[in-house]
């Protein structure tokens, strides 16, 4: 099966909260509310500072997709 990059979530353990899930290597899942982020692989790679700057890269583009996201039920709502 193939899978979108990211994927909205909610849970009503947590009715305040939205979470995307980001289901390619690294696998995260980001808390978009509280800005918290789980990884759930280990990233690997040589060089620490360029993992960093890759896994601030993909987290930004989780905030970003997710603002799109939104934006788009926002739209259907007034339609």
């Amino acid at each position: 099966m193939k899978l979108p990059k990211f994927l909205l979530a909610d849970n009503s353990d947590f009715p305040e909260d939205l979470f995307v899930v980001h289901t390619e290597y690294p696998r995260f899942i980001l808390n978009v509310e509280e800005e918290e982020v789980e990884w759930l692989d280990d990233l690997e790679g040589d060089d620490e500072e360029t993992m960093a700057d890759e896994a601030t890269k993909v987290v930004e583009a989780a905030f970003k997709w997710c603002d799109e996201e939104l934006a788009k039920y926002d739209e259907e709502d007034e339609d």
